[in-house]
């Protein structure tokens, strides 16, 4: 495992203009594509901290690329590449260097107009879920069944979605919100895809000794086409479980950032920026779960 020191908070490639720097990812203009650049920086409670997890662009980059190949039958995505030899950079100066920097967390992808709204979709009650259902038996303004415990399995899985910052806080939306926003048929459009994928990842980390208990798709339009963006069912955007270790009724244990969100649950810290620095154990906890889930699932 890379030291800290060699962790990739942030790119300045030469030759290549920044369009964005999201929370995690640096994306750059690349002609008629884009240049998705996975740092290594973290973020818990829609804050980006001051400290990274070793390799965890490389594994966000190359979980996202098996589930985009796995999920193609069902829906399209924006990949285009990842061999970061094979995208002609240098004929936009950038350097050896560089390259080296881009190698393994680089994926070359689709122009897409994102759609405002996360695909949300929760197969258990966990996290957010669980608080607003110990508040009002609904999550989203979906009614659930009285009595669920923490972490206990769904009848279904139902649809979440929520708004999509930059900076600050999503924040959960009704169904009835997101038809507000992107308009009925692409609503239904968005569950019902949204659902299917999870069907399809779940079944198969169930056989691997995996639940996915909730996670996050990203759409965009692409020549008028709707196609999966973004990173999909990594540590980043999914909660993922032993099914070995799962017993409902508390929270589990999770291949994830979880370590993370416990840790500064228990400081008095106000979830805004700028978050605090996370202890160098806890750092290579979170990486050691992130190279497992890896491991596991591909």
């Amino acid at each position: 495992m890379k030291e800290k020191s060699e962790v990739v908070l942030q790119t300045d490639i030469n030759g290549l203009r920044l369009v964005k720097r999201g929370k995690v990812r640096d994306i750059y203009d690349y002609g008629q594509h884009l240049l998705m650049v996975v740092t290594d920086r973290l973020s818990a409670f829609d804050v980006v901290l001051p400290c990274g997890i070793p390799k965890k662009g490389e594994i966000l980059t190359k979980l996202s690329v098996f589930w985009f190949n796995l999920l193609e039958p069902i829906v399209s995505n924006h990949l285009v590449s990842v061999d970061v030899d094979n995208m002609s950079l240098e004929t936009s100066n950038v350097t050896e260097e560089d390259k080296n920097t881009l190698r393994n967390r680089t994926m070359l992808v689709k122009k897409a107009a994102p759609l405002p709204v996360e695909c949300i979709v929760r197969g258990y009650i966990a996290g957010s879920g669980w608080k607003d259902y110990r508040r009002s038996k609904t999550v989203c303004g979906i009614s659930l069944p009285e009595g669920l415990q923490e972490s206990e399995r769904l009848p279904q899985p139902i649809f979440t979605p929520s708004t999509k910052a930059d900076t600050g806080h999503d924040v959960n939306i009704s169904f009835e919100d997101t038809i507000s926003i992107v308009g009925k048929e692409m609503a239904e459009k968005l569950k019902t895809l949204s659902i299917e994928i999870y069907e399809k990842s779940s079944a198969y980390a169930q056989a691997k000794g995996i639940i996915i208990a909730d996670t996050k798709f990203e759409f965009g339009l692409c020549d008028d086409e709707l196609i999966l963006i973004d990173e999909v069912l990594t540590p980043d955007s999914s909660r993922f479980w032993s099914t070995e270790d799962y017993t409902p009724g508390r929270s589990q244990d999770s291949f994830d950032k979880q370590i993370v969100r416990d840790y500064l649950s228990m400081l008095s810290w106000d979830k805004t920026y700028p978050g605090p620095v996370i202890p160098d154990d806890i750092v290579l906890k979170t990486a050691d779960r992130y190279n497992k889930i890896l491991s596991i699932l591909t």
